[in-house]
């Protein structure tokens, strides 16, 4: 291992060009960079960006500089213009191997000096003068050869993975059209829940009775929850005992949203345990008559299809999106027989284990190009 500043392994190109009306096709910016995808799959602006941006050439590898905490690195797939909250660096070939060093700008060892040294306040951001002086280890070149061989094979089988899960979703979604598109019975999603009731937010836990409080943050765009990282709250017995989760509940974002996703998101709720919700969600129960999974995903798959409808629903204040829950609840949904719920149910699940399954082999591959790249 030899070590080196980062301005001797890395050339941070800096020429930038005012953006024309022609240059718009060819813009990526942060928003078009997927932390842990070196792969630009969406670019482009409806109009050309504003200010100065960085002229990037095929093959140069982005980083975010701004929130670096992203951890946002791409290899840009053509000539054109990259966001000046960004970097466009290049390697120096004389000490990192060009195949290698997309790799050593996305692991831990150079992520961790990054947002360590970046400055500001809500948007923290990295200037190259402190970056360019940090110093880092290398492998030989002959070893980093040896690496990147091992990284991208690794990096390609895990893309094959992600590509099936995104088949796997699109599967259920064909079948569920396939099943359903031609059905004449509706019903409005009031007359199909036999409760619906908001969140509690509490106070900060002083107990041990302290129940585990679901946020909008734990909700992932797939439908599920992610409860890595769950609060806990002090909220009263009678209150816990009256809006306490069940299974096949449907748990709705009735406040927040974002520009690319509004408000209405919706996710199933299928755990073991006692959770209860924050007060930006709500929880809608089925009747005994209705499938749980079934409700869900129409609701699932009528917001992905339409999400101006659901904005259109939404007021906002301060920023934030609130949904109209009269206007929600008088939604029509599609009502088929019990017995097909039933059979999509099955479908559905199918689909989530086969999910399940390459969800754990594209994080055995993440482990080792981590073991790989941080040595």
């Amino acid at each position: 291992m030899t070590k080196y500043r980062f301005d001797e392994i890395a050339i941070n190109s800096t020429q930038k060009k005012k953006p024309t009306e022609e240059d718009k096709v060819y813009y990526i910016g942060l928003e078009h960079i997927d932390p842990g995808c070196f792969d630009v799959v969406r670019w482009g602006s409806d109009i050309a960006p504003t200010g100065d941006k960085l002229l990037m050439q095929k093959g140069d590898v982005l980083f975010g500089k701004r929130r670096a905490y992203q951890r946002k690195v791409a290899i840009a797939p053509f000539d054109g213009i990259f966001s000046a909250h960004g970097m466009v660096l290049r390697p120096n070939l004389k000490v990192i191997d060009a195949n290698y060093f997309p790799f050593f700008i996305s692991s831990d060892k150079f992520m961790d000096v990054a947002i360590r040294i970046s400055v500001g306040g809500l948007s923290p951001t990295i200037n190259w003068k402190d970056l360019a002086k940090q110093e880092f280890e290398l492998p030989s070149l002959e070893e980093q050869k040896v690496l990147a061989d091992k990284l991208w094979a690794a990096y390609r089988l895990k893309q094959a993975y992600k590509k099936l899960l995104a088949a796997t979703d699109e599967m259920v979604k064909s079948q569920f059209i396939e099943m359903f598109g031609t059905v004449e019975s509706y019903c409005k999603l009031e007359d199909l829940v036999s409760d619906t009731f908001p969140g509690e937010w509490g106070s900060e836990p002083t107990s041990e009775n302290a129940i585990k409080v679901i946020r909008t943050t734990n909700f992932t765009n797939e439908g599920h929850l992610d409860l890595a990282d769950v609060v806990t709250r002090d909220i009263e017995p009678k209150k816990v005992a009256r809006k306490k989760l069940k299974q096949g509940d449907t748990i709705l974002e009735r406040s927040g949203g974002t520009k690319d996703n509004p408000v209405g998101r919706v996710v199933f709720f299928d755990e073991i345990g006692d959770y209860l919700l924050n007060n930006f969600t709500q929880a809608l129960r089925p009747k005994e008559s209705v499938n749980p999974v079934y409700l869900f995903y129409a609701l699932y798959n009528s917001y992905n299809i339409n999400k101006a409808a659901m904005r259109a629903m939404a007021s906002q204040t301060t920023g934030i999106q609130n949904l109209s829950m009269s206007d929600f609840m008088s939604k029509s949904i599609v009502l088929p027989s019990r017995d097909e719920q039933n059979k999509f149910e099955q479908i559905y699940r199918q689909a989530d284990k086969s999910k399940f399954e390459l969800k754990q082999c594209i994080e055995n591959i993440d482990k080792v190009i981590k073991s790989l790249i941080n040595g």
